[in-house]
């Protein structure tokens, strides 16, 4: 069974990391990497049991990978959340052998952004990486056009 970390990068997101943190259920190990809140975001990090560590100026997101404990990671913001067919399609994911799903580069999701209209219609993102993973876009990873889908959605909130 392939376990997955979370990352996710906050700076003051007391208002809205909550909602993230509790659409992980899939996920094994939660890690915060947080960029000086000042507000009550380390508190909620800690409520849901997620691991922080104070993100370092120029370090590059492969440096935050050295520390998680597990071989695939999951990267998405404190404003996204996963949709219960997301939510599905990793705990499907976890019933493989790790040596099925090592030939898989990287996996992506489509994200539903919230607008005053309403959704906007998704559009795929690469979040699910392994853990050698070293092409990036700031703090995420760069889209990969190899990526095999997951079902389900990552929904990204205008609002807290």
């Amino acid at each position: 069974m392939p376990p997955i970390t979370a990352i996710l990068h906050t700076c003051n997101d007391a208002e809205r990391l909550g909602r993230a943190l509790e659409s992980l259920r899939p996920c094994d190990e939660l890690l915060v990497v947080d960029h000086g809140s000042t507000d009550a975001t380390l508190r909620v990090a800690r409520e849901y049991g997620a691991r922080i560590r104070t993100a370092e100026p120029n370090l590059s997101p492969s440096n935050y990978l050295v520390s998680v404990l597990h071989d695939w990671v999951l990267y998405l913001l404190p404003s996204e959340s996963l949709t219960e067919g997301l939510e599905a399609s990793l705990y499907e994911w976890k019933l493989y052998e790790a040596e099925d799903v090592a030939s898989i580069p990287a996996c992506s999701a489509f994200v539903r952004e919230e607008t005053r209209d309403g959704w906007a219609e998704g559009r795929p993102s690469t979040r699910l990486i392994p853990k050698g993973w070293n092409n990036w876009n700031g703090d995420f990873p760069r889209e990969a056009s190899n990526t095999m889908m997951l079902q389900g959605d990552l929904l990204r909130f205008r609002l807290p």
